[in-house]
């Protein structure tokens, strides 16, 4: 087949890869401009131009593509039997739905309907999944709510995070997206719409996103402090001021510990929750300090008995 890939990040990487790997042509890669990252805000490229430009492929980073007469020429010309969008961050104008006979085709990573939205993995994880997965549909207008092409489920493991997580699905993803274009070249695809009574969202991150809220219980903030990696990740205040907890296990206690009140042995930092539950703090990172473990934590800011998180 001709086709247009549209896509940004990391996840999307596979996906163009095994489009190329099974043959097909890309006459054209579509990728977000660079953008100034780090410290020294100098321009960076995105994960999939980086992809492109070691294959070979052509490419173009326009601002804007709904009212873009010059890029809308560009991909007329091309005449292309589908578009693929993985993770592109631009909202697909009509003219480009109706551009190619097989329509515009998006990897999404979750099992539509549920998790619709810009953050799937990581609110999947959040709020305590065990399984989840990957669906490649047919765009519409709507956010996500476009036919099921097809579809694969992948298990969370109790210790998967975002990071973890993401390139799994990405890998799987792309071996879906390479059987969706069989299919659909072959005439054996069989669209289904979504059952839109059963969606769920999956809003973009904001930082209050990783502010804990110790009336949870532990293993809901557990299961957030996981999706949310690496940002927003999870912090709360200690003495004032900002502490980030980068490792944590819903624990047994002996202590009554209130929702965020402290508790402290020789070894183990426990916070208390919600519904009587207790968080061991394995890995911390006060404001202005490296991580470090909890001994370390205990041993230099000795935490009072009683003494509260998130003030």
């Amino acid at each position: 087949m001709i086709l247009v890939f549209c896509g940004t990040p990391r996840f999307a990487v596979p996906t163009l890869e095994k489009i190329i790997e099974a043959g097909h042509s890309v006459p054209l890669v579509v990728t977000q401009p660079d953008r100034p990252r780090g410290r020294g805000m100098e321009l960076a490229i995105s994960p999939i131009k980086e992809t492109a430009l070691r294959l070979g492929l052509p490419i173009v980073q326009p601002d804007k593509i709904k009212n873009n007469e010059e890029f809308r020429q560009q991909l007329s010309a091309l005449h292309p039997d589908a578009i693929i969008v993985v993770g592109y961050g631009r909202i697909i104008p009509p003219w480009m739905l109706d551009l190619p006979r097989f329509g515009n085709l998006n990897l999404h990573a979750s099992l539509l309907p549920k998790y619709r939205g810009a953050a799937p993995i990581q609110w999947a994880i959040a709020r305590g999944e065990s399984v989840t997965g990957v669906t490649t549909m047919k765009i519409d207008a709507g956010l996500d709510t476009g036919d099921i092409l097809l579809q694969k489920e992948i298990a969370i493991a109790i210790d998967d995070t975002a990071e973890t997580l993401a390139p799994k699905l990405a890998a799987t993803g792309a071996n879906l997206m390479l059987e969706t274009l069989r299919e659909l070249e072959s005439g054996q695809s069989r669209p289904r719409p979504q059952d839109n009574a059963q969606a769920t969202l999956a809003p973009i991150l904001i930082k209050e996103d990783g502010r804990i809220d110790f009336q949870r219980p532990a293993t809901e903030i557990y299961n957030r402090l996981r999706g949310f990696q690496p940002w927003p990740g999870a912090h709360t205040l200690f003495r004032k001021r900002q502490l980030q907890i980068h490792r944590t296990i819903p624990a047994e206690s002996t202590q009554e510990l209130p929702p965020g009140h402290l508790g402290a042995d020789s070894t183990r930092l426990l916070a208390g929750c919600g519904n009587d539950t207790a968080l061991e703090l394995i890995e911390l990172q006060p404001e202005g300090k490296r991580r470090m473990s909890s001994r370390d934590f205990i041993n230099g800011y000795q935490p009072q008995p009683g003494e509260k998180l998130g003030q």
